[in-house]
């Protein structure tokens, strides 16, 4: 990989209400990278999930670079975009939703294509973000939505699985060094793919934040949590929206994932005739995309859906 630090941040002016131009609440920033081509009119999109940044897909976005223009955004509350407001906005789809319909249409004003083309790239929660997005896709829309790659997420997840992840959002913990935060990482990290020495290296110094007494701490707001309170947890269901897609996806399951169950990824093949399952042994949840093996499997299957004829 190139040295990622020489892709500098860009920053977005968003409603700071979602869906809202003119509001009391202001605007506030989203922060992105933007690999490659600018006028290349082939654009993927990369979403991180529930805690994490747009930093996770730097492995990927430089081996994409030279076919794709490629955008990572940090979710609103996370990596070097602004903290929300309002922590119930957090729980909100249409937080996510309106960010990212802004930030394509940004893209979009920057290349003005008849033929412009996004191919979604989500891990987790930002799968659903990308579903949900191709799921409204209405006619007045400039983009069009080529395919959906989804990293070990469905439209269903059970209210025990969400339980899990109550046990650690929002803890807030605090460090002496970042040594100590990759340590922790590496102790509490869900069951990710194997990952290197270089590529733990990355995640931690992407997901650290200083702070004024000199400790460090994770780069996401801890409100992100109000959501997973007992009294809130309860299934997800969005079969709706994953019924309504019209649009190829590529769907990858970790083996050891009781995010993405088998009962569900088979149920999303019954519901769609061309959606591809690919399931990766000895992974749980979720598949980071930074080796080799998961960079060339996204990057494959996109080129694939990019050569197909119109």
């Amino acid at each position: 990989m190139k040295n990622s630090a020489a892709i500098a941040w860009k920053f977005l002016s968003v409603p700071a209400q979602p869906g809202k131009m003119k509001s009391g609440r202001g605007w506030r920033q989203l922060a992105y990278t933007d690999w490659g081509n600018p006028k290349n009119e082939h654009v993927v999109v990369c979403a991180h999930g529930l805690t994490r940044n747009c930093r996770d897909f730097d492995f990927l976005a430089a081996a994409l670079e030279q076919d794709f223009r490629v955008i990572c955004v940090d979710m609103a509350g996370r990596g070097r975009s602004d903290w929300l407001k309002e922590a119930e906005d957090y729980n909100s789809a249409a937080t996510y939703v309106s960010d990212m319909e802004h930030v394509l249409e940004h893209v979009y004003r920057q290349n003005d294509s008849d033929s412009f083309r996004i191919y979604w790239v989500g891990v987790s929660m930002g799968g659903l973000i990308g579903m949900l997005l191709a799921a409204r896709q209405r006619p007045a829309v400039s983009y069009r939505f080529r395919t959906l790659v989804m990293s070990d997420i469905g439209p269903h997840v059970s209210s025990g699985i969400l339980s899990l992840f109550a046990t650690t959002i929002g803890k807030d913990p605090r460090f002496r060094s970042l040594s100590e935060l990759e340590s922790h990482m590496r102790a509490t990290a869900l069951p990710y793919s194997p990952l290197t020495d270089t590529q733990w290296h990355h995640l931690a110094l992407y997901s650290a934040r200083e702070y004024e007494d000199g400790t460090i701490g994770y780069r996401y707001d801890p409100a992100i949590s109000s959501g997973f309170r007992p009294d809130r947890i309860k299934d997800i269901d969005l079969w709706a929206y994953w019924n309504r897609l019209d649009l190829p996806v590529l769907v990858l399951r970790g083996e050891k994932s009781g995010v993405l169950t088998p009962e569900t990824a088979g149920e999303m093949q019954l519901h769609r005739s061309n959606v591809q399952i690919t399931e990766l042994a000895g992974i749980g949840h979720a598949p980071m995309l930074m080796d080799a093996d998961q960079i060339n499997l996204v990057r494959d299957y996109l080129l694939k859906i990019r050569n197909r004829t119109e």
